[in-house]
């Protein structure tokens, strides 16, 4: 087997999309997929994207992605990668495309002078967070994620 990390390009949007929606599946999450595939690719692929995606391949067939965006420290004062989403189709688990995606992330955050890399996984999802333990990966059991969307989002950026 032969596991191969390609960075995406326009052409692939059809493919990213599918995976997201795959991803979403894996997860139980297929009712919160409401991107719209033009939009997403103009998010993807514009002038300044917004975000980044790696295609993986195994034999030179794609069988997973991972997208991800810079984010900043303030303490350290210097940026980092957010990996958003990885996800690796099941037929190809295994085979060490995980891996492999996560690698390449490391070592874009390395080049561009980036102090870490950072995700969220799902607590239930043993195999990913056994995976990233091994990869020398931690939980910040000291943090807790929060998140604004919808009405409440739209509410809070409201003046006054």
């Amino acid at each position: 087997m032969t596991v191969s990390i390609r960075p995406a390009t326009s052409a692939d949007l059809p493919l990213i999309a599918g995976l997201i929606r795959d991803l979403a599946t894996y997860e139980k999450l297929d009712h919160q997929v409401r991107f719209d595939e033009a939009a997403l690719g103009q998010h993807l692929f514009a002038p300044r994207p917004h975000a980044e995606v790696l295609i993986g391949e195994v034999d030179g067939e794609p069988q997973g992605f991972t997208l991800f965006f810079h984010n900043f420290s303030t303490f350290e004062g210097r940026p980092g990668i957010w990996v958003e989403d990885l996800f690796v189709r099941p037929a190809a688990r295994g085979a060490g495309l995980g891996k492999a995606l996560l690698r390449h992330c490391a070592a874009l955050a390395v080049e561009r002078g980036c102090a870490r890399l950072e995700w969220s996984v799902l607590d239930w999802n043993a195999p990913a967070i056994a995976l990233y333990r091994a990869l020398g990966a931690r939980p910040l059991d000291d943090w807790m994620m929060m998140r604004v969307d919808g009405a409440a989002l739209t509410a809070l950026g409201q003046p006054g």
